[in-house]
């Protein structure tokens, strides 16, 4: 069976990860109150943000920027800016 969280980002109980996809305190934050769907959807957008910005993961900064943008989104509901996206209306 599916572990059930309260997911922060669409304040409803979901099913959660299988297993810690992001490492450190954030990655356990979004472990215990993230839920699969919202991840899901920020790792649309982080591809997007990646491509848009033509980040290099292995530049720290371009690292921590992502970093702040996901935790924005998943725990503020704050859609990152990726231009010429215009997320769907619900």
């Amino acid at each position: 069976m599916a572990r059930e969280v309260y997911c922060e980002h669409f304040k409803k109980d979901a099913p959660g990860l299988d297993f810690q996809l992001y490492p450190g305190e954030l990655g356990k934050r979004i472990f215990d109150n993230i839920s699969k769907e919202a991840f899901t959807q920020w790792q649309k957008k982080q591809t997007m943000l990646i491509n848009e910005n033509k980040l290099n993961m292995m530049e720290a900064s371009d690292r921590k920027y992502l970093e702040e943008k996901m935790s924005a989104f998943l725990f503020e509901g704050v859609e990152p800016t990726i231009e010429g996206y215009v997320p769907p209306t619900k």
